[in-house]
């Protein structure tokens, strides 16, 4: 199936397993994907992800994070950039989501990186997604 915005699939599946309380989501793989998903682990949004290789594509399956009450660690996921209106945002552009609580994540000249190591190497690029 042909998707014009995978990383708005991969947000998308990712908050409807959090409102399911589900305690793994599963979606196609890319590059760019196991990128993000490799942040969101980093930031200790998600538990972990195990990439499934098969005679295609391949799936990423995404350990969903929960705190002891049954929360889930993620408040809100916001897709920023979409194909019809991409928004970029230059080192002194780059505002702290929620006051510091999230995190933004970017593509720049550098990679896939959060917004605090785009402000450390002084880069900026295409804000992907908040998360908070």
């Amino acid at each position: 199936m042909n998707c014009t915005d995978p990383i708005a699939d991969l947000l998308t599946r990712i908050r409807n397993a959090n409102i399911a309380k589900l305690r793994y989501a599963q979606v196609p793989a890319s590059r760019l994907k196991i990128e993000v998903v490799s942040l969101l682990e980093e930031k200790g949004f998600i538990q972990g992800f195990r990439l499934i290789r098969d005679n295609g594509q391949g799936k990423i399956k995404i350990a969903l994070k929960y705190r002891a009450q049954g929360q889930s660690v993620i408040h809100g996921l916001k897709r920023v950039s979409k194909p019809g209106c991409r928004v970029y945002a230059g080192v002194k552009d780059l505002k702290p989501v929620f006051g510091g609580l999230g995190v933004a994540i970017l593509s720049t000249p550098k990679g896939v990186m959060t917004d605090d190591k785009a402000r450390n190497l002084k880069a900026g690029g295409e804000i992907l997604a908040h998360i908070w």
